[in-house]
């Protein structure tokens, strides 16, 4: 019996392989002390390390040799100086679109700061200059990991599912008795004879465990997620992809056993999914790429000279911003906003969306494209500050007025950005289901 089974086994081809794929890492851990990012009420530079923080690239190719290329990270975000200038460098070296590169952040709170640098701080030219170096060394270490998984591309197998873990909490609504999402994407990318290469998992929370009282560099619950996957399946790599949790806390929070028990609940939901039935996926792969103008509410140069005077110190630093833009004649009056969609046969679709988009975003494109299995991430491309939906917007609060102080942006979004965002991710989708070329 053992001698026909290995038999079998030797005539038995296995299962087909649709895909390649490759991954990469690179440590990201910066050089201490340095600042670290989120948390106003921070007073110095970060002089301890807890845990290591790591960026990491997933690289698929089908049998036409369409690529795409998704890039997680340990990081509060990226701006897009950041991951526009590494994707031009891998158009150069690599021949990859805008829209075949995908960035996204963990968001954690215990990461360093990455230039430009939120309004929060006043950095003295030491602290600035270091900052700035490590950001270059950032830019150089991101297209290395994709070179990396580009060069380690294999047969491969991919198949997706979906769990969920209870954690996140709507920090809007007494009791978090707001939306939330408490689903758990899982892409699994395995060899062609099955052994797992690599699991790809999203959750939709601030990575907020810690406070500000925290001040050493970690990953938070991502962070932890991540390690105890890998742990649990040698060989294999864990990514992480933050969703629209913009409006999400991690519920209980505070102490670093909390970390631990987030991590784990995810890390937990993610091997149950992988332990089922999952759909396999089959080919094209396809990519798309817009950008959008997103209309700040109406402001004056009034209003920030009487925010110059005033006591508040994060609103001086912003209003010195922007009077700055003002005697320059550039006053913003308009973000900048990327819409990116990838697309693996008709089993999957992400959608990446830039700032820190709440949840509702997520919801409202699950309703409107209901035949598409639709994965829904912020915090991809450029965080360049919260992404309130219209309802969030006309509440006010923090994420609607407040956090736009901190990320030196001039005031609110007027009424039209869900409109706008939504238009924008249309005409992405409907790029993507035309097979369009990568468009702006």
């Amino acid at each position: 019996p053992l001698l026909a089974a290995l038999l079998i086994a030797l005539v038995v081809p296995a299962p087909a392989a649709d895909f390649k794929a490759g991954l990469g890492r690179v440590r990201i851990t910066p050089d201490l002390p340095i600042w670290l990012n989120g948390y106003a009420a921070r007073t110095n530079a970060a002089s301890a390390l807890k845990t290591d923080l790591w960026a990491k690239a997933l690289a698929i190719e089908d049998a036409q040799g369409h690529r795409a290329v998704i890039v997680t990270t340990d990081l509060i975000g990226l701006p897009a100086e950041v991951s526009n200038a590494a994707a031009a460098r891998l158009r150069n070296s690599r021949g990859l679109e805008r829209a075949q590169v995908l960035f996204n952040s963990s968001h954690t709170h215990a990461g360093p700061v990455v230039w430009p640098a939120l309004v929060m701080f006043d950095f003295n030219p030491e602290e600035e200059g270091q900052i700035r170096r490590f950001t270059e060394g950032l830019q150089h270490k991101l297209v290395a990991v994709v070179e990396e998984a580009l060069r380690n591309l294999a047969p491969a197998r991919l198949a997706f599912g979906r769990g969920s873990a209870s954690f996140a909490m709507n920090r809007r609504a007494p009791a978090g008795a707001g939306p939330v999402d408490h689903g758990v994407p899982v892409l699994r990318v395995s060899a062609p004879e099955g052994a797992l290469r690599a699991v790809l998992f999203g959750y939709a929370c601030h990575n907020t465990t810690l406070g500000g009282d925290f001040n050493q560099v970690d990953g938070d619950y991502a962070g932890c997620a991540q390690r105890e996957l890998e742990q649990a399946h040698p060989g294999a790599s864990a990514l992480f992809l933050m969703l629209c949790g913009g409006d999400q806390n991690p519920r209980p929070r505070g102490r670093y056993e909390n970390v631990e028990e987030h991590g784990r609940a995810l890390a937990g939901a993610v091997d149950e999914v992988l332990r089922g039935d999952l759909q396999e996926l089959s080919a094209p792969i396809r990519s798309a790429w817009r950008t959008t103008s997103l209309e700040f509410a109406p402001h004056s140069r009034e209003a920030f000279e009487e925010e110059l005077r005033g006591a508040h110190v994060f609103k001086q630093r912003r209003a010195r911003k922007m009077l700055a833009a003002y005697d320059a004649g550039t006053p913003p009056r308009a973000l900048v906003y990327p819409v990116q969609a990838i697309g693996v046969g008709t089993g999957l679709t992400l959608l990446g969306l830039g700032g820190e988009v709440v949840v509702d975003y997520a919801h409202r494109a699950e309703s409107e494209f209901p035949g598409v299995n639709l994965v829904v991430a912020g915090y991809c491309n450029d965080v360049a500050c919260y992404i309130p939906s219209l309802r969030v917007l006309r509440e006010g609060g923090y994420e609607a007025v407040d956090s736009m102080i901190y990320y030196g942006q001039p005031g609110p979004f007027a009424e039209t950005v869900e409109a706008c965002v939504f238009r924008c991710l249309r005409e992405t989708m409907d790029a993507l289901a035309a097979d369009r070329p990568a468009g702006r």
